[in-house]
């Protein structure tokens, strides 16, 4: 079965989906001001060998805006969850007290701020890049089903309006991502 102009609309929508998915999941590691267990959820726990994710290990809430609470489910692994914590990115010291792990967030500095909305910046634009490349990535191919004359000019104009318009679609969603992290960050 040849594929159509169609396929390759529905197959860059859903492509151009996974990309704004995966720009929100990697503004949602980064920390603001405020408490969020999406801080610690990634972090690899070295648990009896195996690198193993704390969100597998423990239970993590945030019962206000400032602290995120780990409570391991496994008591004995509470030291190695505090050195992975250590170990990690996360940039803040967790206490212990030999029941749960408590990391308290502080508030972001001017400068802290600064630096997050650059990252935020390049994570939008890397996302916005990667919706151009499936765009063009589309277009191409649909101008070669229009040289192999399976489709007509008509046909490939349509086509390409389509995916330009998907494409605008979901810049504007990265754009109102970005801007909702940013107001947070400045929270």
């Amino acid at each position: 079965m040849a594929v159509t102009a169609r396929d390759i609309i529905r197959d860059t929508e859903s492509k151009m989906k996974k990309t704004v998915e995966a720009t929100q999941r990697e503004f949602s590691a980064i920390r603001t001001g405020r408490a969020s267990t999406a801080i610690v959820e990634g972090v690899k726990v070295d648990y009896y060998g195996a690198p193993t994710p704390l969100k597998q290990l423990a239970a993590i809430s945030t019962p206000d805006a400032r602290l995120v609470v780990v409570q391991p489910w496994d008591k004995n692994a509470l030291g190695e969850i505090e050195k992975a914590i250590m170990k990690s990115d996360v940039g803040i010291t967790p206490t212990n007290d030999g029941k749960v792990i408590r990391l308290s967030v502080p508030p972001l500095t001017d400068e802290r701020r600064a630096e997050l909305d650059k990252i935020l910046k390049k994570i939008a634009e890397d996302g916005r890049v990667s919706l151009r490349t499936g765009r063009h990535a589309a277009i191409e191919h649909v101008r070669k089903l229009e040289k192999d004359k399976l489709v007509t000019e008509d046909e490939k104009f349509k086509s390409q309006d389509e995916i330009q318009k998907l494409t605008d679609k979901y810049i504007k969603e990265i754009d109102a991502l970005l801007a909702a992290k940013e107001k947070e960050i400045q929270g």
